[in-house]
């Protein structure tokens, strides 16, 4: 792809159009690192284990300073204080609160249940190895996702009839999705004016940028995204989102959803 060759690095990219059943993919079966991506998934677990009893929305958690990491504009100011489940869930996935991520992935019993969650939904590829931070650093095959993977998880959560999420858990994941003030130049920036978007980015620091979600057209289905692109550590943040936002922007033009 000459978006690799113009701008360096490794992009993996996976568009499929829920109305047609056309795919378009680029790397689509190569693992790359997920970073702050995960916690749409972090979210959806603990929905699950909601809708199971073995947790409620809310449920208070305390926050300590010992929770503290870098990127905590949720959890920081409540130190001292508690969070509700669903506050947690909200700041993981709308401002990718770290510390908040943590606490819901010690809440559902570790990584181990994770692992558990991504088998569940018939993924038995993507692997769930750290907390925050360490899963973003690029250490073989730990904390990885191929991008098929992710349209297909993608697709079994929101659109599925069989779908574990139930609807008020579906609904509220994707507003917060949607709401979400990350990423405005990437999957949003390649999609058409008036298109709905609903997504969770992820950034690793020293090149990865990512982002991950459903493009809804004003009618119609929608087109699932996942784009991992690993860039050149020298690279800007903003020409990272602008590979991710022209590969976007070219594959809706392909699929006839311009």
């Amino acid at each position: 792809m000459d978006l690799e060759t113009g701008n360096g690095g490794r992009l993996g990219f996976v568009a499929q159009d829920t109305a047609t059943g056309r795919s378009l993919s680029w790397r689509g079966d190569e693992r790359f690192v997920y970073c702050s991506t995960f916690k749409m998934y972090l979210a959806a677990a603990t929905l699950l284990r909601v809708q199971a009893g073995q947790e409620r929305l809310d449920r208070r958690i305390p926050i300590t300073a010992a929770d503290m990491i870098d990127h905590a504009p949720v959890t920081e100011p409540a130190v001292g204080r508690s969070l509700s489940v669903e506050q947690l869930m909200k700041g993981t996935v709308e401002v990718s609160d770290n510390p908040a991520a943590n606490l819901l992935l010690k809440a559902m019993g570790g990584l181990s249940a994770m692992q558990a969650f991504y088998r569940d939904i018939g993924d038995d590829s993507t692997r769930a190895d750290r907390f925050e931070p360490e899963m973003n650093r690029l250490d073989g095959d730990k904390d990885t996702i191929r991008p098929g993977q992710s349209v297909a998880n993608i697709r079994r959560l929101f659109l599925d009839e069989t779908s574990p999420l139930n609807a008020a858990s579906r609904t509220m994941l994707l507003r917060w999705m949607t709401d979400t003030p990350t990423g405005q130049n990437r999957l949003r920036a390649g999609a058409p004016a008036g298109w709905r978007v609903a997504h969770k980015t992820g950034t690793g620091g020293y090149g990865p940028t990512n982002d991950i979600g459903l493009l809804y057209p004003p009618t119609g289905r929608p087109v699932i995204v996942a784009v991992y692109y690993h860039a050149n550590r020298a690279s800007s943040d903003a020409d990272n989102a602008a590979v991710i936002a022209e590969a976007t922007r070219r594959a809706l033009k392909a699929l006839g959803r311009d």
